[in-house]
């Protein structure tokens, strides 16, 4: 499995063919994230790994600097080191705009005022790094958009909630935690 992780250390997908690269999700760098468990751009614990690799525990987050005509907030957790075409987007939820952040384990489905779209992954919830053993460090951004509108609840997947969102966002921030597997 390392092997092959070292085979493919070249590729990654990078964050300029990622999905919010497009225009229409531009706005200011207004919220501010943080985390307990990692600081920006430092390692994820191993709680926060996915399934196989983890404990697949959403990490502790806070954010502040929302604007008051928020009408919905959008969490998006990415990896933009994956060796395919894209990056892959691991979780995709939508908040309510009186959230102001979650606690270790708190995106899962069920929770107050959070509401999954399908992933990537294929799946609704927190999905924790996975990187390939040998590839090397992958980052994984954790984005909190603040939405001009409410989102509708037949928006069930990430496509179609980007495609919701794109051109209605009025603020952005971003946290990023790193994760790597020998």
């Amino acid at each position: 499995m390392a092997l092959r992780g070292r085979l493919l250390r070249g590729v990654r997908a990078g964050a300029h063919r990622g999905p919010l690269a497009r225009n229409g999700f531009e706005a200011p760098a207004a919220i501010m994230i943080t985390s307990t468990a990692f600081d920006d751009g430092g390692a994820m614990p191993r709680s926060s790994a996915g399934k196989g690799v983890g404990d697949n525990t959403s990490p502790p987050l806070r954010w502040d600097g929302t604007p008051p005509e928020t009408r919905q907030l959008v969490l998006v957790i990415d990896d933009i080191d994956v060796p395919l075409p894209r990056p892959l987007l691991h979780t995709v939820a939508v908040l309510d705009p009186t959230v102001d952040g979650v606690d270790a384990g708190g995106l899962r489905p069920g929770a107050s005022g959070i509401r999954f779209v399908r992933a990537d992954l294929g799946h609704c919830g927190y999905a924790g790094p996975r990187p390939i053993a040998g590839h090397g460090a992958h980052r994984y951004r954790f984005h909190l958009f603040a939405i001009d509108k409410p989102i509708a609840d037949s928006v069930t997947t990430s496509k179609a909630l980007l495609a919701t969102i794109s051109g209605h966002v009025l603020a952005r921030g971003l946290l990023t935690g790193t994760y790597e597997r020998s």
